[in-house]
């Protein structure tokens, strides 16, 4: 397996090509450890692969962030993919992917049976861990607001998204939300300072991935 401690650029991140077994040795990991819901996971993932590891700079994976919550499906399973890929090509993305989500699905398979065994007349365990997962929740949530909203006016376009994804829920209101927020997004940081994401590798060749 390759050493997950390369010494770091000038820039500060880790240019050495890695393994897909390292991948899946990190994304694994991951897998075991992180609670509480796609939310949460991007805040693990900020801490494992931007401030531990340095895969990917604060920027980037900014942007990875907002792409994969532009996509239908699981942004999380999407961002971890997107990392594994710019790591060690498309095997290092099957080796995310495996990773992250086997742990889980194999815990609900053991889950499922456990239920069935036991039954549900004492589920209070369960009402305690989703007491966790709202602290885990928000502390994720708070760690990505000092990267996505380090402003006042993405903060207050954050916040008045929140207040519209609350007042109409469901898909429709969810795609009203990301149209709205780029339309003001584009207007509202018009000419302001950006910060631009350093050049990453992306160990692919341009077809294969619109062909992907």
């Amino acid at each position: 397996m390759a050493n997950v401690e390369e010494e770091p650029e000038a820039d500060g991140l880790s240019r050495d090509a890695g393994s897909p077994l390292e991948v899946l040795a990190v994304a694994t990991r991951l897998g075991l450890t992180s609670f509480g819901g796609p939310v949460a996971h991007l805040g693990y993932f900020r801490e494992e692969y931007v401030v531990r590891r340095r895969w990917v700079d604060e920027s980037t994976y900014a942007d990875l962030v907002a792409l994969c919550q532009l996509l239908p499906g699981p942004a999380s399973s999407q961002l971890g993919i997107a990392i594994g890929i710019i790591r060690a090509g498309l095997p290092g993305g099957l080796a995310a992917w495996l990773g992250f989500t086997l742990p889980s699905a194999l815990a609900l398979v053991l889950f499922a049976y456990g239920l069935q065994w036991l039954g549900t007349a004492d589920v209070g365990w369960l009402r305690g861990l989703k007491v966790v997962a709202v602290a885990v929740v928000a502390q994720a949530v708070w760690g990505m607001a000092r990267t996505l909203a380090p402003d006042r006016a993405r903060a207050t376009l954050a916040i008045l998204a929140a207040i519209v994804a609350l007042a109409w829920p469901g898909p429709i209101g969810q795609v009203l939300i990301i149209a709205m927020a780029g339309f003001v997004g584009r207007w509202l940081l018009l000419g302001s300072s950006a910060v631009v994401g350093l050049a990453i590798r992306i160990p692919i060749g341009r077809r294969l991935a619109i062909a992907s």
